[in-house]
């Protein structure tokens, strides 16, 4: 069962009914013409932006470390968990505050003293006070305290008995090596959290033993909780979440859409009449199912919300995060998508345009599997370059003297914490390796529509005829044409929608920003070229957008340059405007929701991953589940895009060809199959037109 294109590939007759004799050579003078490389300079400059991607990431490589992101550093400036640091710490993953003191003074309004700067050590749990004497956690053993890591681990971190009166003096003084554990603490985002309920039991040991007055203030974990919670440390652990959730990202956002790509493309070869309500179907119970999940981790269904507590705790006790307020945002974006796709699910007629390119359906394998390799890449040196600052010791101007167990003496000049220090360059950095995975995947996307545009355009030039015209497997002639002649033009096309992409995306914070401060223009006529300029923009973004994908195809055809096979699709489709205008949006709404389909699959899936026992718990736990999903949506709808490229490519080859052939033969079309004119309706509207 064929449907409104169903002749754009298939083997019919030409419109004329003649044979062969009818080619005239025409399919080499529109196919195989003379051609010659185009846009070099373009290539150029795109080979130059690969060397500066690959010495861009090599910085991060070589200054970076993920563990950064997610853990802190200890009173020597080393990161928690690193077991490359100045000793093995790779079981000791959580960071906690030795002085409670310290952790006060940090949120005093009279008192300059930052919580960077009070001190502390990197511990394998978070301590407990004990219910019947004071426990005690020590400075790394060192100096005259003969142990080692093992040991002082197995001493759950205290060896106070051991020390010499002198220190313990010190210790009594909140000055070390040993600390009291009065306050409770539990793990938030690999951080003891104080709880401000001081053990009675422990105080008054404490007091007894003449240790100076620890305050007991309830806003004492607040300036901890301040502090993870903080919008940098938030978006530190998104980006960890990334590197933690890598099987999800390799199953979700690559095998699965995949699979489910070509799924999809076989099914719309096979059953065309049914496949606009099998897409609708599905596209809305997909997105009703993501949204149910979004509202599961945001809390707001059931008792599964997304918790900054890492391991077991007290029930009773809860801590507020900023990602589960990012979640209740996402469940009520998902939830206004979710009625809109209600309102908006119309019955759409998809097209068979799979047909006599045998080597079409498989081809977009080979942009994806060049994509997949980018994508490993860039998410390293992503992580690489985001934790590429450098560890430095803090100037403090506070009285923060602690005992030196290696130097043997007390020490008030270095004892201040230490921090990652962000230069400006690293900033910019991170932005130069965001739009080059942009660029790059424009890139990858265009070589592949161009290769399909040029396949099918081979079968609509000799008019479906299998003859000597027609290479064996046009797919990879076409191929041969891209590298050989048209990177350039490519290149130009994809660098043009990243750069105006990106400059809507900066205005759009910009305008996000401006109205979080209430700079919005309060006359109406302010109001309207504020929201007009958002709104052109956006129409903008469409236009170019369009634009490329036409001129790609008659790249394709006439190898061109960028801006030549621009002005030449354009002006034919302006021309036949009447004619194509139903049936350039024939198939899009499908289509588009078909790679909606793919995307939100993923997105399902990979919150059915991220919902087992080994990203909820212990050390792969992730602090949200809304980074990994919705990179493995956005793998999933690249993935998707480049083989439903495929069916779009194709009806966007056949009009602008049938465009390109109306134009050239007096406005009738010499190679259009029948069943493609009858689709068209060209001469009733041309007769409606003379009767006008």
């Amino acid at each position: 069962m064929r449907g409104p294109l169903g002749p754009v590939i298939g083997r019919y007759p030409s419109s004329d009914g003649g044979g062969e004799g009818m080619g005239n050579g025409n399919n080499n003078d529109i196919i195989k013409h003379n051609r010659k490389c185009r846009d070099v300079v373009f290539l150029v400059i795109f080979i130059a932006f690969w060397v500066a991607m690959i010495v861009n990431s090599s910085f991060g490589f070589n200054q970076g470390n993920p563990s950064r992101l997610n853990y802190g550093l200890d009173y020597k400036g080393n990161v928690c968990g690193d077991k490359h640091a100045d000793r093995d710490l790779h079981e000791l993953e959580l960071r906690y505050w030795l002085n409670p003191n310290q952790v006060y003074l940090t949120g005093s309004k009279d008192n300059k003293f930052q919580l960077s700067n009070a001190r502390s050590i990197c511990l394998m749990d978070c301590p407990i006070p004990s219910e019947d004497s004071l426990n005690w956690v020590c400075d790394y053993p060192e100096g005259d305290i003969h142990l080692d890591l093992g040991d002082w681990i197995d001493r759950n971190y205290d060896y106070f008995a051991d020390l010499t009166p002198e220190l313990r003096n010190t210790s009594l003084q909140l000055q070390g090596p040993c600390y009291p554990v009065i306050f409770p603490s539990v793990n938030v985002q690999w951080t003891c959290q104080f709880i401000a309920r001081a053990s009675n039991v422990s105080m008054t040991h404490w007091e007894q033993m003449g240790g100076v007055k620890v305050i007991e203030d309830i806003a004492i974990d607040k300036f901890i909780h301040k502090s993870i919670n903080s919008r940098s440390s938030v978006l530190k652990r998104y980006v960890t979440d990334v590197g933690k959730a890598w099987p999800v990202l390799l199953v979700c956002g690559g095998f699965l859409p995949l699979f489910l790509s070509i799924i999809w493309l076989l099914m719309i070869r096979h059953f065309v009449a049914g496949m606009p309500w099998i897409t609708v179907i599905l596209f809305n119970v997909l997105i009703i199912s993501v949204t149910m999940f979004y509202y599961l981790k945001a809390g707001w269904i059931g008792n599964d919300a997304v918790s900054p507590i890492i391991g077991e705790h007290d029930p009773y006790y809860r801590v507020s995060s900023r990602e589960l307020s990012h979640l209740h945002a996402a469940a009520i974006l998902m939830t206004v998508l979710m009625i809109i796709a209600f309102l908006s699910s119309i019955a759409i007629v998809a097209a068979k345009v799979i047909g006599e390119v045998h080597a079409l359906i498989i081809f977009p394998v080979i942009p994806y599997a060049i994509l997949s390799i980018f994508y490993m890449f860039w998410i390293s040196a992503a992580l690489h370059l985001f934790s590429s600052g450098t560890i430095v010791q803090n100037d403090c101007e506070a009285n923060c003297c602690a005992y030196d167990l290696k130097a043997k003496e007390m020490n008030c000049k270095s004892c201040c914490g230490y921090s990652i220090h962000y230069t400006p360059h690293i900033a910019a950095s991170i932005l130069f390796h965001l739009f080059g995975c942009y660029w790059a995947t424009k890139f990858f996307i265009a070589c592949s529509s161009t290769v399909i545009a040029g396949s099918v355009a081979s079968y609509y030039w000799a008019r479906g005829e299998t003859s000597t015209e027609i290479p064996f497997l046009p797919v990879f002639s076409s191929m041969k044409r891209l590298v050989r002649y048209s990177l350039g033009s490519i290149a130009l096309g994809s660098l043009i929608v990243s750069f105006v992409e990106s400059i809507r995306f900066i205005l759009e914070a910009l305008r996000r920003k401006l109205k979080l401060v209430n700079s919005i223009p309060g006359s109406w006529i302010g109001k309207v070229i504020y929201h007009t300029s958002h709104f052109c923009l956006r129409c903008i973004g469409w236009i170019i957008k369009s634009v490329n994908r036409n001129a790609y195809i008659m790249i394709a055809i006439k190898g061109k340059g960028f801006f030549k096979s621009s002005e030449i699709a354009t002006e034919s489709i302006m021309s036949n405007i009447l004619r194509i205008g139903k049936v350039n949006v024939i198939g899009d709404v499908i289509l588009f929701l078909g790679k909606l389909c793919v995307s939100l699959m993923s997105a399902l899936f990979a919150f059915l991953m991220l919902d087992t026992h080994k990203y909820k718990s212990s050390h792969n736990k992730i602090s949200s589940p809304l980074f990994p999903v919705l990179a493995c949506w956005g793998f999933g709808y690249v993935v998707a895009t480049l083989f439903f490229g495929v069916v779009e490519m194709s009806i966007d080859t056949i009009i602008l060809s049938f465009c390109q052939d109306s134009d050239e033969n007096q406005g009738t079309a010499q190679y259009a199959p029948p069943l493609l004119i009858e689709t068209l309706n060209v001469e009733n509207e041309i007769q409606r037109l003379i009767q006008q």
